[in-house]
């Protein structure tokens, strides 16, 4: 029997076309069956002083903290008040969607649909990427074997793929004649160069630029080689024509979303991209957007990466915190995470503190979101409110999971508010600093880290990519997102800890350079009780499972 959402979601579904009238935008898009469509690039429509509200989240738990639900909830809000709103969203991976997390379009009746097709294969943006990146790695070994004329010593650049694959951590490269074989491995395409590129450009022009500064590899003498010099930027820019995009789809309440790119946070910068981002903007008074993960990777990646490339500047960052997620910061037990306990959320809520004070280095902007579960209490809820009120922020509660927009209506009343204040943004960093200052800048002033262990060897690959002038880049740090630290087991606000830097990644055409800090992997594996095992497709064409 179907639930009352499923009959919901299904019942209120209208044709892309009416979605697309909402926004006088008919004309400029391309249909991809009934309720999905492709945004034209040129699109010339204006809205005057329209305001950018980034949604984050504390550090994230087993639990789920809802930051999707809630960005899609306070968008249908504003449009409820009777304010022009789209929620602009990444796409989900293959990979968490069959494995530990599911699907990632929100929940409840904070949904954007059709949600089984973005789930999937979607309009395809993820599998063009995906064909993009591994074309790319099949020109350079081809170029290694028909010879090797530009004397690739050491190969930087790796193909990916869009599941959790484990097999496919380190993997033996051969040619056919067996003369030459090279260690690889795969990342997970939501992590990949390509899928940053995408989402960083600003038109197809610069994406063509950017896939030409790809660094490929080096020859014996450290020389950097790059994709444009296998002269296959043309090949790899057609692959990604349409993905580049943005693609149109509806909430439950039937307003706008605009859902593009999906790169991973705690590996790449996990932020939907700058053209999806800046056309919500032409078309909307406001529009809501996130950034995956905690605050510590998703919203300082956006404000320092997404932000200073695209010269944006939000007017609100929501940072979203749930009572179960703060008790498990104080380290409550899985068994216990539904029952009263508030010594626990005086242990837990530093969690949520720490994050308030760093997005205050940024803006002072800011709104907490608690977004309620049926098992918090008065008690619990009481002692959150008191708590961030006394530290001079504004704080609302969210139940848009159980009641739609109108369960976010107070919260979208205060962030329009908000959004009305001066914006005060400023990153915390510049470019043009050097790059241990900039890494050690993010770790003691966001993760509060005493000192960043950097090795000689490390120190050495970070000299070789400043004295290629290239070292005038923002910093993307891959840590585990679950602790500020880089290790996943230290909850809550940790102190008296140094961060290890594993290893270092020129990310010449993205625009960034990627720092790997404690035991983080690029490519993810399936767990044992993954959401997989409960997904099904009937004989009608029914899907079951996939949330």
């Amino acid at each position: 029997m179907k639930t009352d959402i499923e009959i919901s979601r299904e019942a209120r579904l209208l044709n892309i076309n009416s979605i697309a009238k909402k926004l006088n935008i008919e004309n400029d898009m391309e249909c991809y069956g009934k309720y999905k469509a492709k945004i034209d690039l040129n699109i010339q429509n204006k809205t005057n002083n329209s305001k950018l509200i980034l949604v984050t989240s504390i550090n994230p738990t087993p639990y789920g903290e809802g930051k999707t639900t809630v960005s899609i909830g306070i968008s249908d809000a504003i449009n409820r008040l009777g304010k022009k709103s789209i929620v602009v969203l990444r796409e989900p991976s293959l990979g968490p969607v069959f494995g530990i997390k599911g699907g990632a379009t929100g929940g409840g009746y904070s949904q954007v649909v059709p949600m089984e097709d973005i789930n999937l294969h979607f309009t395809g943006d993820i599998h063009a990427i995906e064909s993009a990146n591994n074309l790319l790695c099949a020109i350079i070994d081809n170029h290694i074997y028909q010879g090797n004329s530009l004397g690739i010593d050491e190969v930087v650049f790796n193909r990916c793929v869009d599941l959790n694959d484990r097999a496919l951590r380190n993997v033996t490269i051969k040619y056919d004649n067996n003369s030459l074989c090279r260690e690889e491995h795969y990342n997970i395409t939501v992590a990949s160069e390509i899928m940053a590129i995408l989402c960083l450009s600003k038109d197809l022009e610069d994406l063509k630029k950017r896939v030409s500064n790809i660094l490929i590899g080096y020859t014996k003498d450290g020389k950097m080689i790059f994709a444009r010099d296998l002269n296959c930027v043309g090949a790899v820019a057609l692959l990604l024509k349409d993905a580049l995009k943005p693609n149109l789809v509806q909430t439950l309440e039937n307003n706008p979303a605009i859902i593009h790119g999906g790169p991973f946070a705690n590996i790449a910068h996990g932020c939907n991209s700058i053209i999806a981002t800046k056309l919500g903007l032409k078309l909307a008074d406001y529009v809501v957007t996130e950034a995956g993960f905690g605050a510590d990777l998703g919203a300082e990646k956006f404000l320092d990466i997404k932000c200073q490339i695209a010269n944006l500047k939000p007017n609100c960052v929501v940072i979203n915190a749930t009572i179960r997620s703060l008790k498990y910061n104080g380290n409550v037990s899985k068994e216990d995470i539904n029952k009263e306990n508030i010594e626990a959320l005086k242990s837990g809520i530093v969690n949520l503190k720490r994050h308030i004070e760093n997005i205050s280095k940024y803006t002072k902007n800011i709104v907490i979101c608690l977004n309620r579960f049926e098992s918090d209490t008065k008690k619990e809820i009481d002692f959150v409110r008191e708590y961030v009120l006394k530290l001079g922020v504004k704080i609302d509660i969210c139940e848009s999971f159980k009641s739609g927009s109108i369960g976010a209506t107070n919260l979208a009343k205060t962030v329009i508010d908000i959004c009305n204040n001066e914006v005060d943004f400023k990153p915390l960093y510049s470019f043009d600093e050097p790059i241990i200052d900039k890494i050690n800048k993010i770790s003691k002033e966001i993760y509060r880290a005493d000192s960043v262990i950097i090795s000689d060897e490390i120190k050495e690959k970070i000299s070789k990519i400043e004295e290629n002038n290239l070292g005038n880049l923002p910093i993307c740090i891959a840590k585990t997102q679950y602790s500020f630290t880089d290790n996943p087991k230290l909850l809550g606000a940790p102190t008296n800890f140094n961060m290890r830097v594993k290893d270092v990644k020129l990310c010449s055409g993205a625009g960034f350079i990627v720092v790997l800090m404690g035991d983080i992997m690029t490519m993810p594996g399936l767990g044992k009780n993954s959401a997989y095992l409960n997904m099904d497709i009937n004989s009608d064409g029914i899907i079951t499972g996939l949330f």
